[in-house]
C-alpha cells in the first residue's frame, strides 16, 4: 500500500513539474496577439550590394567591420553602411520636390500606417512599359469595390517588381549616371491622376512597385509636385504587391527617421486576415 503511494505522489509531482516547466516555456516564447489572425507580407526589398539606387547614385554600401569573440569572451560584431536617401525601397517625403513641406522625420505617423488597397494595372504595364496610371484606372477600382479612396495607403502595382533582380529590365537601362536618366522606361502614376487624388480624394500615402512615382521618361516629376504639396508621401521600389488582396488589409509604413531628411530607407509591411 505504501508502495502505491509513493508511486501515486512520484506521478502527481511529475505531472507538477511537467505542467510548470510547459508554462514557463510558455511565458519566455513572445506572444504574437497582434499578429493573431494575421498573415505578414514584406514589401521590403533587403538592401544589399544590388539594391537599386536612381542611376546618379552609388548605391548602397556595407562596410564590414569587427566580427569575432573579443578577449572578454563574447561575441561581437558592428558595420557601417553608407547610401543615398532615395534607393531601395524607401519613402519620398513631401519637401523632396516642395519647398516648405514635412521633412521625414515631420510626417505624421498617422500617416504611415492605416488601411491599404491595391490598384492593379499590371495588364495595361505589360503592354506599354512607359504607361501612366490614369483617373480612369483609379476609377474603376472605386467602381468594382464601391468606395472611394479615402483614408487609405494607395499602392500601385504594376507588375515591375517581378524585375527587381535585373536592373536593365526593371529600369529600362543598365546605364549609369546623369545620361542614364534620358533611358529610364518604367510606369509611373499620371501628373492629373496624382491631382486627382491629392485633391478630390483624401489618400494618406501612395506606393508603387517601381524606382518612381512618375513614369521614368518623366522630365518635370509633377506627379511628385501634385502630390507633395498637400504632403501626401510616396513609397517607392515596394516589394510583393502581387501577395496582396485587393483591399481590407493594414499597412505599416516606417522609414527611417533622418532629421531634416528628404527620404529615406523604408520598412514596409502588409497585415492581411487569414480567411476562415
Amino acid at each position: 500500500m505504501k508502495l502505491l503511494h509513493r508511486c501515486v505522489t512520484v506521478a502527481v509531482l511529475i505531472i507538477f513539474v511537467g505542467s510548470v516547466c510547459h508554462a514557463q516555456e510558455r511565458r519566455s516564447q513572445p506572444k504574437d496577439t497582434l499578429l493573431s489572425g494575421q498573415t505578414v507580407v514584406d514589401l521590403t526589398h533587403p538592401f544589399d550590394r544590388n539594391t537599386i539606387y536612381w542611376p546618379t547614385e552609388d548605391g548602397f554600401d556595407l562596410i564590414r567591420g569587427k566580427a569575432g569573440v573579443t578577449d572578454k569572451g563574447y561575441y561581437y560584431s558592428a558595420n557601417r553602411f553608407q547610401g543615398a536617401e532615395h534607393g531601395g525601397t524607401h519613402v519620398d517625403a513631401p519637401i523632396h520636390f516642395y519647398k516648405d513641406r514635412q521633412t521625414v522625420d515631420a510626417i505624421p505617423i498617422q500617416r504611415l500606417i492605416g488601411e491599404g488597397i491595391v490598384v492593379d494595372v499590371s495588364e495595361a504595364c505589360a503592354q506599354d512599359a512607359d504607361y501612366q496610371i490614369t483617373i480612369e484606372d483609379l476609377r474603376r477600382w472605386e467602381t468594382e469595390h464601391q468606395r472611394q479612396l479615402v483614408d487609405v495607403i494607395v499602392l500601385l502595382r504594376t507588375g515591375n517588381g517581378k524585375h527587381w533582380q535585373q536592373r536593365e529590365r526593371y529600369l529600362g537601362t543598365a546605364a549609369r549616371g546623369p545620361e542614364a536618366v534620358a533611358q529610364l522606361h518604367f510606369p509611373g502614376l499620371e501628373p492629373s491622376a496624382a491631382q486627382w487624388l491629392a485633391e478630390h480624394r483624401a489618400i494618406k500615402a501612395i506606393g508603387i512597385d517601381t524606382a518612381s512615382i512618375d513614369f521614368g521618361q518623366s522630365r518635370l516629376f509633377e506627379s511628385h509636385v501634385n502630390l507633395f504639396k498637400h504632403n501626401i508621401p510616396a513609397f517607392e521600389n515596394v516589394a510583393n504587391l502581387d501577395k496582396l488582396p485587393t483591399e481590407k488589409f493594414q499597412v505599416i509604413a516606417l522609414p527611417m527617421k533622418i532629421g531634416g531628411g528628404s527620404g529615406g530607407p523604408l520598412r514596409i509591411i502588409a497585415m492581411v486576415p487569414e480567411q476562415p
